[in-house]
């Protein structure tokens, strides 16, 4: 054992309801993090009659985006701080400070456009709970099981689908406040509970240095940063589409907010369902294979998308095609994302992946912030997204090849699971 780190003394918890806890802890967290993006294609919609007035394309991607932002870099920190104090004290906190921007939004910022941008960047704390869940799931389960675990802890993402389905439906009918409310009061639930049931894993080890080494030491990893690059394209991808694809398929295909935000919800529930599919195939045979065909798939469907135009009531042959093309790709980025920290989980000593997965989280949420923002910007220049698909398409192209040329090495070394100075 190194003079830099400290097992903490046992707990008693069962690793399947810790995961399903922590699982449920995600799903509320993302809940809250994406509860700004379905009202951007209402408000669109609504034009100059909205409570913000008329908003631009990119005015409403940088509304979306903002939590995105602020949630992506805050994992570095939060995952860095899970390592020191462990998800059963972070789980809680993360949950219990969310509170305050989800009711400032509810009661503040609603009618205020300035307001909204600032409680969004405060709700972006909401989205730092996915680097608390991996470390926390991670040293609950031995290594030929953590791909899976760490899978399902993913599918959490899919509170993102309930955002997409009850917020345009709550503020329209039940009041504007109302789907900020009951999020909030699904957190202070969650928060006691976590506070109360949730332990961390039979000697879990403790770091001991400094903050600032710690980020220093994970970074330099080879898995930190080609993981990163990974991540930023499936994971980003994936946040990317869930908080766009309302605008996207209500500009491009004429279809109301609520149809288009069920349409996201069905995008989010297949990356949902298949992150988990990825990690236990990566348990199985390996990541590479499943990162290899994740990526190939995106960059296929992609392509496909790209020359689609936008259609009319009339012609409906390429929203169909459109939707395959979409829904591949979902099952595609949530396999992907999976894949990714199972490969993590797998070449990283215990001590150092909730440093790593928060350097891992933070570039996801990056690869999901700058999407939304290049896409509202190119489609206000040339009145057409296919530039900002054909981009998706090549990017992805270009990550299969790393992948191939680069990542199959680090995947091929030996696992450490002793934890060395951290």
């Amino acid at each position: 054992m190194s003079a830099t780190t400290r097992p903490t003394s046992p707990r008693t918890g069962n690793p399947w309801l810790m995961l399903a806890l922590a699982t449920i802890g995600f799903a509320v967290n993302f809940w809250a993090w994406a509860l700004i993006s379905p009202l951007g294609a209402l408000y669109l919609k609504q034009g100059a009659a909205s409570p913000l007035g008329q908003l631009s394309q990119s005015e409403v991607a940088l509304m979306v985006a903002v939590p995105v932002l602020v949630g992506s870099v805050g994992r570095i920190i939060v995952g860095a701080l899970t390592d020191r104090f462990g998800g059963r004290v972070m789980f809680p906190i993360v949950s219990a400070v969310t509170i305050v921007p989800v009711l400032f939004l509810a009661f503040f910022a609603l009618d205020s456009y300035s307001l909204m941008l600032f409680g969004g960047f405060f709700l972006g704390i909401a989205g730092t709970a996915f680097a608390v869940g991996v470390p926390f799931v991670n040293a609950w389960f031995p290594p030929e099981r953590r791909g899976l675990a760490v899978g399902v802890f993913g599918a959490g993402m899919g509170g993102t689908a309930i955002s997409a389905l009850t917020t345009v439906p709550l503020s329209q009918n039940q009041g504007r406040t109302a789907p900020f409310l009951i999020t909030a009061a699904v957190l202070a639930v969650y928060a006691v509970v976590a506070w109360l049931v949730l332990r961390d894993a039979p000697g879990r080890v403790v770091p001991t240095t400094s903050l600032a080494s710690r980020l220093v030491a994970n970074a330099r990893l080879p898995i930190t940063w080609q993981a990163c690059i990974l991540y930023a394209v499936a994971f980003g991808g994936y946040v990317a589409f869930s908080v766009f694809l309302p605008t996207y398929l209500k500009t491009a295909h004429g279809l109301e907010p609520a149809d288009a935000a069920n349409r996201m919800a069905g995008f989010v529930v297949v990356a949902v369902l298949m992150r988990p599919v990825g990690g236990w195939l990566s348990d199985r045979i390996g990541s590479i294979p499943v990162l290899s065909a994740a990526f190939a798939l995106v960059t296929v469907c992609a392509a496909l998308a790209a020359p689609n135009p936008p259609v009319t009531s009339d012609s409906g042959s390429n929203l169909t095609l459109g939707t395959v093309a979409f829904l591949v790709m979902a099952a595609a980025l949530g396999a992907g994302s999976g894949a990714v920290f199972a490969l993590i989980a797998h070449s990283t000593e215990p001590a150092r992946v909730g440093g790593v997965t928060g350097l891992v989280g933070a570039a996801g949420g990056l690869g999901g912030f700058v999407p939304p923002l290049l896409m509202g910007w190119i489609y206000g220049q040339t009145d057409s997204y296919a530039i900002g698909l054909w981009l998706l398409a090549a990017t992805s192209a270009l990550t299969l090849a790393l992948t191939l040329l680069v990542v199959r090495r680090t995947a091929s070394a030996p696992a450490p699971d002793v934890p060395v100075s951290a």
